[in-house]
């Protein structure tokens, strides 16, 4: 193929859809792009298609960079997922799946208080699946992500979505619906063996960039769709299940699953465009659906990720003793349930409970005269906020 011409192709905007690449540069060109890219560009991944084939990605296409990586591996404490980012999460990956539930709704769940219709169910499974992936002894094995799904998803199903008797994947044929039939999950006889395969690929120690693989991974299980119903949930508690277990806590304080439901309609067209994909070029490309994830996720958490510097200086101050064990309770309670919001003592004592009001306002005075909250009247009540 011309130089020339392959590189304008791989340089146009729309180089990973291959319709509009026919479309603009002719299909003799698009037959001789696609075999260079073969050739030259597919890095393979030790995950296979349908047809036992390994799927693949084109490296310099996913412009993932170290600064990237820095900001997500950043770890903030041991503390448990987010209170707040656990309230955004929920809300998402169930907007995702179109299930209607309010903020309302949730933090009822949060504050402990048992669900009461199906949604609500859905909401308490997700919040189960989150805390079992926050526990980093838990490790990314076929029977802890049965217990995973179980957890956040099979339990609240309804009788005909429920996986049978002790199997751990579904035992018949599933299609993705749209408009039209879109996809067709794997055949559920090969569910087993491709299972057990994605595990050995997600705990095994190669080259390859792990926010990358942590978006293959994600891909991967809405892919073969080993599942009746709850594959996306799955697929998205995966992905951090993943992250975390290497490292990045603190995606725990982030909810992807947010910048995914702001583009809900471009996250399903790129599983579309995948597999269009596959039937003009016979390869498993998924670099279009790590490109959307790096564009409209990891690229949004700087600037709006959580910021340390309270973290670090509290570590500061508690290193010198002055610090009792509840206001350190406090502290990390504030860290991760507000964040960046303001909040009142009335406030806190209501939501961090078992503590008495003395104690929290001793609390709040005690953090702003140390730097690490600051406050704001508004007439007669004074609202507090991390000192950022």
């Amino acid at each position: 193929m011309e130089l020339g011409i392959f590189t304008q192709m791989l340089s146009d905007k729309h180089a990973l859809d291959f319709k509009k690449l026919t479309y603009k540069y002719g299909e003799a060109n698009l037959k001789e792009y696609i075999e260079t890219l073969k050739a030259n560009f597919y890095k393979k991944i030790d995950l296979l298609d349908f047809n036992g084939n390994n799927i693949a990605f084109v490296p310099n296409k996913t412009n993932v960079t170290s600064q990237l990586a820095k900001t997500l591996i950043m770890t903030y404490s041991s503390e448990k997922y987010s209170i707040k980012a656990m309230e955004e999460e929920i809300i998402a990956t169930l907007s995702i799946e179109q299930v209607d539930t309010t903020r309302e709704s949730v933090r009822r769940i949060l504050n402990g208080i048992a669900p009461t219709n199906d949604n609500e169910n859905k909401s308490y499974g997700i919040k189960r699946g989150l805390d079992f992936i926050s526990d980093t002894t838990n490790k990314i094995t076929e029977e802890n992500l049965y217990k995973l799904y179980m957890l956040s998803c099979g339990d609240f199903l309804d009788s005909d979505d429920r996986l049978n008797g002790n199997n751990k994947y579904r035992d018949d044929e599933v299609f993705i619906v749209g408009s039209e039939v879109n996809h067709r999950g794997l055949d559920y006889k090969l569910l087993p063996e491709y299972m057990a395969n994605l595990i050995k690929f997600i705990n095994s120690d190669d080259d390859m960039d792990q926010i990358v693989k942590s978006t293959v991974i994600h891909y991967y299980i809405a892919y073969i769709h080993p599942y009746f119903d709850g594959n996306g949930r799955t697929a998205r508690l995966l992905q951090l299940w993943y992250l975390v277990q290497n490292g990045y806590k603190a995606s725990m304080f982030v909810a992807f699953s947010s910048y995914i439901n702001a583009n809900k309609s471009k996250y399903y067209e790129t599983f579309i465009r995948i597999i269009e994909n596959y039937n003009i070029s016979n390869v498993l490309d998924v670099t279009p659906f790590v490109n959307f994830f790096v564009d409209t996720v990891f690229s949004k958490l700087k600037g709006k990720h959580y910021n340390d510097k309270p973290l670090a200086k509290f570590n500061e101050i508690l290193e010198m003793g002055n610090i009792t064990e509840k206001e350190k309770e406090l502290f990390l309670y504030v860290l991760s349930s507000y964040g960046d919001s303001k909040f009142s003592t009335k406030t806190l004592e209501k939501d961090f409970k078992n503590v008495a009001y003395a104690t929290v306002r001793s609390f709040v005075l005690k953090f702003e005269e140390m730097g690490l909250l600051s406050s704001q009247k508004y007439g007669n009540r004074v609202k507090y906020k991390l000192k950022i």
